[in-house]
């Protein structure tokens, strides 16, 4: 990670820590840049193989609670997914995603269209809408060519 990259990613989760009167240490920052560093909407397990390499003596379960204080405090996002792991998304601004459903991957698009989506009336009767999220799920290039 290039420093000017690594200098704003940190000045952003000092901006976000501070919103929420979270203590910023140098474990929490490891957790939240490797989040970013694996680009691939990285599950607990991930995330903490990452950060193990410079913390030798993290445990699973800090990088676990920590990934859900984020999501809590909107630091971060839950990824719709299938499997047995729940997947974490850093990327808030508005997008959507590609899902295989041979490797599991996903993968982020931005669209216009989808993002113009209408709510429809009786979904907003009785449910507040926060947000939209598109989930295109197929097969991707990659699996496509192991056949």
């Amino acid at each position: 990670m290039q420093e000017t990259a690594k200098a704003d990613l940190l000045a952003s989760f000092r901006h976000a820590c501070g919103q929420h009167r979270l203590r910023v240490t140098p474990q929490r920052f490891a957790i939240y840049r490797g989040l970013f560093r694996l680009k691939t909407h990285p599950s607990a397990e991930k995330v903490f193989r990452i950060v193990k390499r410079r913390f030798p003596n993290i445990s699973f379960d800090t990088v676990n609670r920590t990934l859900l204080s984020f999501v809590r405090l909107g630091i971060l996002e839950f990824v719709e997914g299938s499997g047995n792991s729940r997947r974490y998304d850093p990327n808030l601004n508005a997008h959507h995603h590609l899902h295989c459903v041979k490797c599991g991957a996903i993968s982020d698009f931005n669209c216009r269209a989808f993002d113009r989506l209408e709510i429809p009336p009786e979904v907003r009767r009785g449910f507040t809408v926060l947000g939209k999220r598109v989930v295109l799920q197929g097969v991707c290039s990659k699996c496509s060519k192991r056949k």
